[in-house]
């Protein structure tokens, strides 16, 4: 063979090869602009448990039931909740009758009467005193349980309030003005209204209602249990809450903005989703597990997230795979 065949052959080769490796470069570029990621579905649920701590008496909601905003989902026993505003409803209506008897004038008999109560009562604040100070001794030697003592206190505080109150009622009963007397009995309506409503609001945060429409995620507790004042009982997902997660690597970073729109696609989903972006992290972080993606495993990539719009939040569900498609 001659020398200018051999170069015509190796020429050939070489135009071969390099048109080979020009298909090869035009492939990769074109998966590295491929104009969709992979995500899933996240779940924001809203944990609601009472304001006070309590046995839990009723839970009205399943696993997968359908709640409306304002409907109750448990309670937990009000029992001395139940008594506490019921007491102060009493005293709400014991200062206003107060005030309306004042109005005619105090007779000296009725003064001694409240004195007599007075009497009555520091003298129960003296027994509560001396309870008081024996459950503490007892406490410290573990013989009674702090809830005993956290009683003893309150009742001791209580019989002091009531002796404050009488010493009050007798200054009133007692005071040559009779405006000054009216103001402070209007006073005392004014605090006795004050306890209703503090009393209410107790009562309150024994029962939890749904602040969202939403489906129950979860049910914590069960019908008999002591639940801690603030631990979650029920887990609720109302459809705005639903948010989707996929990440990016810094070539699509800067194609990227709040706000922007993309289209979701999964399994099962029917068309095309529509969700708006609403956070792009600041920071890198390697592809976490959930992605599937041997390509972009060791890649240092970024977090956006999206919500879907309401209509179709309801077709998603926390943990379902999706495709994003960035390029809308």
């Amino acid at each position: 063979m001659s020398s200018d065949s051999k170069r015509s052959q190796s020429q050939v080769l070489m135009s071969i090869i390099s048109l080979v490796m020009t298909a090869i470069a035009v492939s990769a570029c074109s998966a590295d602009v491929s104009p969709s990621v992979q995500g899933y579905v996240e779940g924001e649920s809203l944990r609601m448990g009472p304001g006070r701590a309590g046995r839990l008496d009723a839970i009205d909601v399943t696993r997968g039931t359908e709640v409306a905003a304002g409907q109750r989902l448990f309670a937990v026993d009000a029992a001395s909740e139940q008594a506490a505003l019921q007491q102060a409803e009493a005293n709400l209506s014991a200062a206003k009758a107060r005030l309306q008897d004042l109005s005619k004038g105090k007779r000296e008999s009725e003064v001694a009467t409240i004195r007599e109560q007075l009497a009555q009562a520091t003298a129960q604040l003296q027994l509560s005193t001396l309870q008081l100070r024996r459950i503490e001794t007892l406490f410290q030697r573990d013989a009674v349980s702090a809830d005993e003592r956290d009683q003893a206190r309150a009742q001791k505080e209580r019989d002091g309030a009531r002796v404050r109150e009488l010493q009050a009622t007798i200054l009133t009963a007692e005071l040559a003005g009779r405006e000054d007397a009216l103001q402070a009995a209007a006073d005392e309506v004014r605090v006795a209204a004050a306890a209703v409503e503090q009393a209410q609001w107790n009562l309150d945060q024994k029962s939890v209602s749904a602040p969202a429409a939403g489906v129950i995620e979860d049910v914590y507790y069960r019908v008999g249990e002591w639940v801690g004042a603030g631990a979650p009982v029920v887990a609720v997902l109302p459809p705005q809450n639903r948010i989707l997660r996929f990440f990016v690597d810094e070539r699509r970073l800067g194609a990227l903005k709040i706000g922007q729109q993309v289209k979701v696609h999964c399994d099962g989903c029917g068309d095309a989703v529509t969700a708006t972006i609403q956070f792009i992290a600041s920071s890198a972080e390697f592809t976490p597990p959930v992605i599937y993606s041997r390509e972009q495993r060791a890649r240092l990539v970024f977090r956006v997230e999206a919500t879907p719009t309401a209509d179709a939040a309801t077709r998603l569900h926390p943990g379902q795979p999706v495709d994003i498609e960035l390029g809308v």
